[in-house]
């Protein structure tokens, strides 16, 4: 696969902590405007720039962008935010306050590699949602949220990516949320190109974890842009050559998958649908079920086993018959929306029932059992795994909505490209 160093705008090392944001879509409308009053000089105030306006003002709207536009060229005027003279690939470490630690490289990757299968996908993409952030790129000329994606551990890459890690970083937080962030470049050109030779010759393929709206809207950008290459409508040196124009590559960071973390992703409803506990045990029972009442909150350790909170009680839930060969139709999301959210509670779409909602993380049940209370259900199950996801993507399918949970969260702000 292609993933070459980058060019980017990144803030200045004593700017870096208070500049970097969690991303764009883990708030709503008034969280994101919460967390920028709280942290007026953050990067999300670019990356939602609808902040800016009053709370009715159409978030969509052409001034919300252009808005954004405003203020990253002001970033960069004010010394906020520096570019590299050189392309350069940057490592990234995450460690969280629970011990996990995982290493990834920043890189471009190519829109060709997405396009042809090369980095797969395993969701599908909601058009309304990725138009927001086509627009966002369009107008402000630039990617700013990294896509984060998986590839299968290579010795070699991690060798090099651990000789990066002992020279001195340029940036070394904490955030917010009690995962550190340290970032180190690698500028030398030998180094630089070995990199980008390893991608090239040894890593056949890489896999979406996190970002597959911001992976799309970026290719939409950049199949415009060469729409308008090919018709004179942009100029020579924006058009670039033989496919290598800054468009021609999305913002990513690359994990080796055996560091990678899934949280659970759990569902909540906010009601029974008219049946009591012991018509609803009853009927999960009739669709293949074991189920035994459980003291307390009920946290699945293992694949086709579930958690169900139903009239203030818990119960184990396990699956029963031989195993599925499907590696759609034997996830524990999958199997929960067939054979108990659907024909048991009548939720036909989670996507768009009023009725369900869903949490993730380490605390994924404990957040479950209390949003449900006594009169909700609440359906806990155990995580998917990595190499369920890439069975998937391989397989060319995809994965029911809310299937994987990634913790720590990648930042946004801290590397941005011009395109």
């Amino acid at each position: 696969m292609h993933a070459d160093p980058i060019y980017c705008y990144r803030p200045t090392p004593e700017r870096a902590a208070e500049f970097a944001a969690p991303a764009y879509d883990v708030f709503d409308r008034a969280g994101a405007a919460a967390y920028v009053e709280a942290h007026p000089r953050s990067f999300l105030a670019i990356d939602r720039p609808e902040t800016g306006f009053a709370p009715d003002h159409d978030m969509y709207a052409a001034d919300v962008y252009e808005h954004a536009r405003d203020l990253l060229n002001e970033r960069v005027a004010d010394g906020t935010l520096l570019r590299d003279e050189k392309p350069c690939y940057y490592v990234w470490r995450l460690a969280t306050a629970e011990s996990h630690t995982q290493t990834g490289i920043v890189a471009g990757v190519a829109v060709d590699d997405y396009e042809d299968g090369t980095v797969h996908r395993h969701e599908d993409v909601l058009k309304a949602k990725a138009q927001d952030r086509i627009n966002h790129i369009r107008t402000t000329n630039a990617q700013t949220g990294p896509i984060f994606l998986a590839y299968r551990d290579d010795p070699t890459i991690d060798s090099l990516v651990a000789l990066t890690t002992t020279g001195e970083p340029l940036y070394d937080f904490t955030a917010e949320d009690g995962c550190r962030h340290t970032i180190w470049r690698i500028s030398r050109e030998v180094a630089v190109q070995s990199l980008q030779l390893m991608f090239d010759r040894q890593v056949p393929d890489a896999y979406i974890a996190d970002g597959h709206h911001r992976c799309a809207s970026a290719v939409a950008v950049c199949e415009e842009r060469r729409a308008a290459a090919r018709d004179g409508k942009l100029d020579e040196a924006a058009a670039g050559a033989d496919e290598t124009a800054p468009y021609d590559r999305f913002l990513a960071v690359l994990f080796p998958a055996s560091q990678l973390a899934i949280m659970p992703y759990d569902r909540v409803l906010s009601d029974a649908g008219g049946l009591s506990a012991a018509e609803a045990i009853d009927a999960i029972r009739a669709a293949g079920f074991t189920a035994e009442p459980a003291e307390g909150v009920v946290d699945p350790e293992e694949a086709g086993t579930f958690g169900l909170k139903i009239g203030g009680g818990w119960w184990k839930v396990r699956l029963a018959g031989p195993a599925i060969d499907d590696p759609v139709a034997s996830l524990d999301t999958q199997i929960a929306q067939d054979r108990i959210l659907a024909p048991v509670f009548g939720v036909e779409d989670p996507t768009s029932d009023p009725r369900i909602t869903f949490v993730g993380g380490a605390d994924a049940a404990d957040q479950a059992d209390r949003k449900a209370g006594d009169t909700g259900v609440a359906l806990t199950l155990h995580p998917t795994s990595i190499d369920q996801l890439m069975a998937v993507a391989d397989a060319g399918k995809l994965m029911p909505p809310k299937s994987t949970w990634f913790v720590p969260k990648l930042l946004s702000g801290l590397f941005i490209r011009r395109i």
